[in-house]
């Protein structure tokens, strides 16, 4: 990417908990670092896991994306370095459970994070946000300031449960906020070759999203559950694991598109 083009900015979205949302923000951030592009996530998620899972001391922040959609600081003040060379992180902080409360009467609310990010555009060539696992405002403040969104989809019973209702989400957004919001793409999470379940999902999600749903899958992989306890994405944790083969290959592929 030109150094003087913007940031692609990419929302990883599923109301669903427990999918491997910010699993792969991190994962996924991590490994386009590595690839020599550079990253920023963007922790929008109040629980802060990102910012944990990244090795981030949320004691020793100075700020957090509340202060920062609640207008107390610039994103420039928020902004973090991390132990990936080239990705740097806005983190998030249990005080942005009020922000949507908070946020309700202020002018252009949904458009919040967008003109934050906009700030920072040209100093990145992604920008990765880790939703909360709901439709609400924060969300929509990332759908709004993204280019693209990627879902990320386990592979089990009711995997798309709910899928309507983040579709209907998406389109409304296009429809009154963000028209040339994109599906970047689906990636089938907590794959596991031995259940025959696993293939139903599959097939139900590649028939539902045709091309747009990623060759890579992210594979069931103890390494992968054990290192956001350690506060290393995977490649760091433990680069030989199946986790990290995956993600440095669904890297490949959004680098590809």
């Amino acid at each position: 990417m030109d150094q003087t083009a913007k940031a692609k900015i990419v929302a990883i979205v599923n109301q669903k908990g427990g999918v491997g949302k910010t699993t792969t923000a991190v994962n996924l951030a991590t490994c386009l670092a590595m690839a020599g592009k550079r990253t920023l996530l963007v922790d929008l998620d109040p629980q802060a896991n990102t910012t944990s899972f990244i090795g981030i001391d949320k004691a020793k922040i100075k700020g957090s994306t509340y202060e920062l959609l609640s207008g107390q600081n610039p994103i420039l003040d928020i902004i973090v370095d991390t132990q990936v060379e080239g990705l740097q992180l806005v983190p998030s902080h249990l005080r942005l459970v009020g922000a949507e409360i908070e946020l309700i009467n202020v002018e252009r609310r949904e458009f919040l994070l967008q003109a934050a990010l906009n700030r920072v555009r040209d100093r990145y060539e992604y920008i990765l946000i880790d939703c909360p696992p709901s439709l609400n405002l924060l969300t929509i403040n990332a759908l709004t300031a993204s280019d693209s969104v990627l879902i990320p989809m386990q592979c089990e019973y009711f995997a798309m449960e709910g899928l309507g209702l983040l579709m209907h989400t998406i389109t409304m957004i296009r429809e009154k906020l963000n028209p040339s919001l994109t599906i970047e793409g689906v990636v089938l999470t907590m794959y596991d070759t031995r259940l025959r379940l696993t293939k139903q999902v599959e097939d139900e999600v590649r028939k539902f999203f045709a091309d747009k749903v990623y060759q890579t899958v992210i594979n069931r992989n103890v390494r992968l559950s054990e290192a956001p306890s350690f506060g290393k994405p995977i490649v760091l944790y433990d680069m030989l694991s199946t986790g990290a083969e995956n993600y440095i290959r669904l890297a490949k592929e959004v680098l590809a598109s």
